[in-house]
């Protein structure tokens, strides 16, 4: 027992001589954490550049953005739109709901585009009345020739945080700056997009 305890009184004389020996560092729990330190832009490989600089609009394709956008829905709609980087965009007889930046970027990609799906709403739309909404999309790329948009069609969607909504299903041909209209019954609404990859 006597042996035990001089074993154990030894070990720890030992660990206090290396821990107050100089040079000797003990380990702490920053010595195992991850780094945290951000890479500087210069730091990023070019293809990391490139496709950063690919989710940026150029300065010719006029997107729409949440700057001077002071349109309110009306009730029983949230007046603004209840996502973040999201923002109502048109008027009461038809708008829609867009990102703060004016991009759309990776988006489903087949072998005929990249699909997207755009909400649409109206104070003159009733889903119950209207199952299949009579509006239609249409878009034309503006930085260079491309085939036309496609739809595919509005059909109706309905949640909490969206109340009775349109919901329509297009596909860009192209990346590009694009331009959407909406026709809904007597409205019209126009917006820019840049679809970046």
């Amino acid at each position: 027992m006597q042996k035990s305890y001089f074993l154990l009184s030894i070990l720890i004389f030992v660990s206090f001589l290396v821990g107050c020996a100089p040079g000797v560092k003990l380990k702490t729990l920053e010595d195992y954490r991850m780094p945290t330190v951000v890479p500087a832009a210069s730091e990023l490989t070019a293809t990391a550049q490139a496709e950063a600089a690919a989710l940026i609009p150029p300065a010719d394709c006029p997107v729409t953005t949440a700057e001077n956008v002071s349109f309110k829905a009306p009730e029983p709609f949230s007046p603004t739109a209840p996502w973040d980087g999201i923002f109502w965009y048109g008027t009461e007889g038809l708008w829609t709901a867009l990102h703060t930046d004016g991009v759309w970027a990776r988006l489903p990609k087949t072998s005929d585009g990249y699909t997207q799906k755009i909400m649409w709403w109206s104070d003159s739309y009733v889903l119950k009345d209207e199952l299949e909404p009579a509006l239609v999309v249409s878009g034309q790329r503006l930085d260079a020739k491309a085939e036309p948009l496609r739809f595919y069609g509005a059909t109706n969607a309905m949640a909490d945080d969206i109340g009775d909504a349109m919901l329509t299903g297009v596909e860009f041909p192209t990346l590009g700056c694009w331009e959407v209209r909406g026709e809904y019954k007597k409205s019209e609404l126009t917006f820019v997009i840049w679809i970046a990859p």
